[in-house]
């Protein structure tokens, strides 16, 4: 059985140190209640829906669940803590997912479940934990269940249109932003609207902080397509290049292709997955990756990130200057620059 988790560092740095105890403390709360959630009248269940919760991660949805309720006057109200659980659920469930249709070997710097199970036990534990998390939102009330009804219909969406190919007449890089915003932003999104919402926040700046944590979203996957080309598996304890061997085009690999430099031919030739399998030739594979991390593509991508979490701190213009307010913006910025 998984051991019982141990209170996490917060995924970012907060200068008012009243405010980094408060979130610890409700984080530790949190950590504890996502394992007694992920607990099934079968052992072996059980361990399987605790497999990446122990393998741990950053945490972010949650801790912008219990940032955002910050700006209302109930921050400690039991249902944001009910729901900072449903969004990591949630989320965590759709890795299960994740890691079958991308055929991932490490998630978290471990085994992902596809590869400790199979891929069968992966999708059934994604089914499993997502049940947990519609029982914890009945809990809530009708607008959580409608909200959540929402928010996982744009993640499957996202996820469907992740396997499809623009056409010829299509916009390939506004093909895959609506697939970024679905798969990703979503969750966020709701992540900081429950926060907002169920501490009593007003109306205007739950709307701020929603549409504040769909530009976060975004900026937050299209950081992570810049660390799947850039980093080690020891810095984000993932497969280096996973999407880039599978054929997702993700923001770097768009921009790069996007290129009109003669000097770029064999990279592009590369890419072209018509000329090239990434999938089952770990020598191209590896000159893909090495002349991409090399490419301005990858610069332009994360200028492209950084003007996202820009975007999303103007929103927070709606709060007061304060504590609060500078932690959602260094959120922004922790998202768009992060390194794992």
């Amino acid at each position: 059985m998984t051991p019982a988790p141990s209170p996490a560092e917060l995924a970012l740095p907060i200068v008012d140190t009243a405010l980094a105890e408060r979130l610890r403390e409700r984080m530790a709360t949190v950590e504890e209640a996502l394992f007694g959630h992920a607990t099934s009248r079968a052992p072996y269940v059980t361990e399987a829906a605790r497999h990446l919760l122990a393998a741990g991660g950053k945490r972010f949805r949650p801790l912008l669940v219990l940032l955002a309720a910050e700006v209302g006057p109930r921050p400690d109200a039991p249902e944001v803590l009910t729901a900072a659980c449903v969004v990591e659920i949630t989320h965590v469930g759709s890795l299960y997912h994740d890691d079958v249709m991308d055929e991932a070997e490490l998630r978290r710097g471990s085994d992902s479940a596809n590869s400790r199970y199979d891929n069968l036990v992966a999708i059934l534990t994604g089914d499993f934990l997502f049940a947990k998390s519609s029982e914890l939102t009945s809990q809530l009330g009708a607008e959580a269940v409608r909200i959540q009804a929402e928010t996982f219909t744009r993640l499957v969406e996202g996820q469907i249109l992740e396997t499809v190919t623009p056409g010829p007449e299509d916009d390939a890089l506004q093909h895959y932003l609506e697939v970024v915003a679905g798969k990703t932003g979503s969750l966020i999104a709701t992540s900081a609207r429950y926060g907002a919402l169920f501490s009593g926040a007003e109306p205007a700046v739950v709307a701020a902080l929603t549409e504040y944590g769909e530009l976060v979203g975004t900026a937050f996957q299209l950081s992570d397509d810049i660390l799947d080309i850039a980093s080690e598996t020891e810095e984000s304890g993932k497969t280096p290049g996973t999407d880039l061997k599978e054929g997702v085009p993700t923001l770097p690999v768009l921009m790069a292709r996007a290129s009109t430099d003669p000097g770029d031919a064999r990279l592009l030739e590369l890419l072209d997955p018509e000329k090239s399998d990434l999938a089952n030739d770990v020598d191209l594979h590896a000159e893909a990756l090495g002349l991409l991390r090399k490419h301005p593509a990858m610069e332009e991508a994360r200028a492209y990130v950084v003007a996202r979490a820009q975007e999303a701190k103007q929103l927070l213009e709606v709060l007061p200057e304060g504590s609060v307010r500078s932690a959602l913006e260094a959120f922004a910025d922790v998202v768009a620059v992060r390194s794992a």
